[in-house]
């Protein structure tokens, strides 16, 4: 699973829309290698997924199990924005007073998509999200949602999971995809 790169959102701290890259996030991405060949590679359907990979030489088909976390009337708003409305959004995985999806109806959606991946033996890719990467750590530790905001999971970095016997693995999580820095 790779985080797609930066956006103006990211260097903001603010909820994104369906948004492009930033400049940034553009030549990282363009700069950053892909180590090996997949079987498949998916993406979310949001522009900044296709440009990420795009960007690092993958062509991705959309799937929609991999959008963004729906923040329904918070997108393009900041966290010190929302304070006072936040409720208990943070510490409920079952809330959404933002309208859009809750965490709990994340994991599910992420949960699902794990299950229904190929069983056989083959290398996928998945370009997606900060959330939807979270999400599939917490279901494949078997970890409670209340761990959500806990892990981190920054622009453009790889989490590898397996699965042996029918059972999902974490191999490692945000490590930088690589390539050179371009940071300056």
């Amino acid at each position: 699973m790779i985080t797609h790169a930066s956006t103006a959102a990211t260097q903001e701290a603010r909820f994104p829309g369906d948004e492009p890259l930033d400049v940034r996030g553009l030549r990282t991405a363009s700069a950053a290698s892909m180590p090996r060949r997949f079987d498949g590679v998916l993406r979310g359907p949001e522009l900044r997924c296709a440009q990420t990979a795009s960007a690092v030489g993958l062509d991705a088909v959309a799937d929609p199990a991999l959008a963004d976390l729906d923040l329904g009337a918070w997108r393009g708003r900041t966290l010190t924005e929302l304070e006072p409305d936040l409720g208990a959004w943070p510490t409920d995985p079952a809330a959404a007073p933002h309208g859009g999806e809750s965490l709990t109806a994340l994991a599910e959606r992420v949960a699902s998509w794990l299950l229904g991946l190929p069983g056989e033996r083959s290398l996928l890719a998945a370009v997606t999200h900060p959330a939807v990467v979270r999400a599939a750590v917490l279901h494949t530790l078997g970890a409670p949602l209340t761990g959500f905001w806990r892990l981190d999971s920054a622009p453009l970095t790889q989490t590898w999971l397996t699965r042996h016997g029918g059972r999902w693995q974490v191999r490692e999580t945000g490590h930088r995809l690589g390539g050179r820095d371009t940071s300056s």
